[in-house]
Parts: C-alpha cells; sequence; structure tokens
C-alpha cells in the first residue's frame, strides 16, 4: 500500500441528472440509472480544473490524468438502487439539428430526479493532481461548475468523510455497501442464496442489477462494460470477490469495491 494514500468519500447530489445511453437515440435519449466511472471522472475533472474534450479522436486532459483513478459508487435515497425517472421534450434549435424546411427537431429525454450517490475515492498525495484533488473536495472547492451528466443538471456535495482502510479479507458472513462488479461466480453464488437471503434477513431483501461504463476502449474510442449489483444481500464467506476486483474495508466494518 502506497504510504501517502487516502480513501475518502463524498456525498454527491443534484435536482436533476442525465447519463446518456450512447446506443439508444432513436426517438428518445435514455439515461444510466447509476452514476458510472467516466461520468465521475469528468466531475472529478471539473472540480481540479482539467480539460475537457477539445479535439475529435482525442481523449479529454481530465481523462488521461484522471483513468488510473480507483473508484467507487454507491447509490443514496434510492428505491433499492432505483431512481425516478421523467422524460422531457424540448426543441434543438441548433443549425446542426435544424431541417432544410426550417423545422427544429424535437428531443425527448429521459432524466433522473434527485440523484444522489456516495463517490469514494483511493488517493495518491504523491501526485500533485490527485493531492489538489483531495484538497478541493475535502475544502468544498471548484475550479469549474461540476454538473450530473450534463451542464443544465449542476451538482454539488456535502458529507466528505476520511477513513482508515485495509484490503478486504474475507472471515466471516458480510455486506459490500458499494456496487461491485459482478463475475460468474458471484451470479451463480447469488442464484443459489436467494432463499438462504429470504430467510435469515431482518429486511426483504433487494439485488440490482445494471450494465455500466467502466472506461474507454482507446483504440475504438467507445465504452467498455462491465456488469454491476447492488444489494442489502449478507454475504457469507464462501463468496470470493477476489476476482471481481479490489476490496476494502473502512473503519473495520463497512465493504466497497473499487475499480
Amino acid at each position: 500500500m502506497v504510504s501517502n494514500q487516502k480513501l475518502i468519500s463524498f456525498d454527491l447530489k443534484a435536482e436533476m441528472g442525465f447519463f446518456k445511453k450512447p446506443d439508444i437515440n432513436d426517438g428518445i435519449y435514455l439515461t444510466y440509472n447509476m452514476l458510472h466511472k467516466p461520468a465521475l471522472l469528468g466531475i472529478l475533472g471539473a472540480i481540479v480544473g482539467l480539460q475537457g474534450y477539445q479535439k475529435n479522436g482525442e481523449f479529454s486532459i481530465y481523462y488521461q490524468k484522471l483513468k488510473h483513478l480507483k473508484i467507487g459508487i454507491a447509490p443514496l435515497n434510492s428505491d433499492n438502487g432505483n431512481y425516478t425517472k421523467d422524460i422531457v421534450a424540448y426543441n434543438n434549435g441548433t443549425g446542426f439539428a435544424s431541417s432544410e424546411a426550417g423545422g427544429n427537431l424535437i428531443i425527448r429525454e429521459q432524466i433522473l430526479i434527485k440523484p444522489s450517490y456516495r463517490c469514494y475515492l483511493l488517493l495518491n498525495l504523491d501526485v500533485e493532481t490527485e493531492k489538489v484533488l483531495y484538497e478541493r473536495i475535502t475544502k468544498y472547492e471548484v475550479e469549474f461548475l461540476p454538473y450530473m451528466g450534463k451542464n443544465d443538471f449542476s451538482a454539488w456535495w456535502e458529507n466528505v468523510r476520511e477513513y482508515d482502510f485495509a484490503k478486504f479479507s474475507v472471515n466471516g458472513n458480510y455486506k459490500i455497501t458499494s456496487v461491485f462488479a459482478k463475475t460468474e461466480a458471484v451470479s451463480d453464488y447469488i442464484i443459489r442464496s436467494m432463499s438462504m437471503f429470504s430467510r435469515e434477513a431482518k429486511e426483504p431483501v433487494f439485488v440490482y442489477f445494471e450494465r455500466l461504463p467502466i472506461g474507454f476502449d482507446e483504440q475504438l474510442m467507445q465504452y467498455n462494460y462491465a456488469d454491476f449489483v447492488y444489494s442489502n444481500a449478507t454475504f457469507s464467506k464462501d463468496m470470493d470477490m477476489s476476482a471481481a476486483g479490489e476490496c476494502y474495508t473502512l473503519n473495520n466494518s463497512e465493504v466497497i469495491q473499487v475499480f
């Protein structure tokens, strides 16, 4: 473990949000439900003051400098991981959208209502960019206004926390409070164990799934994806999470995964 590492979290919030799915745009633009890593890196880049996309076919400065960061995400104030959504319609009157006959393109867009997420960051303060990011987040300062996926939806954060942390070691039953990557082994375990969850749980057990971007294929300039799970289930020690990604225990109790 790097000697000058910090693991912090902050609660990111907005009145509305929109994380566009690139594979659907016929008549309506749809949003991911969960904040994903490329979107969070854009928010972190705004906080630090790194430039966005400047030239077609080239990755932004913020992505180049921050893509290695280990991050974790947990939904807040959600319905078992899901957020209320609505559809808005508006005119796109730009020259690119206007027809030759002079009409405007009508856009229908799905938006998230009051999305909020706890964002975990594993930072190395010996790296200048990460040191500045740590200082800005803990002091609630920004260089550029961050937004929740679209510049209409300005975002803010609160409840910055810093943790004692250690690599997670399975020595008993546990919960994972963040979203975590779903491997084949995890899927099999969840299926086999649902009856156990139902018998032992003091509250109804839910399991939320979503396929989310985790970065970019730098040759194709397209998202790379992983399948994620969010659940309040208690897992037994025979579910080995080592293949799914890095997990940490925070303050000797909470377990999260970073990716």
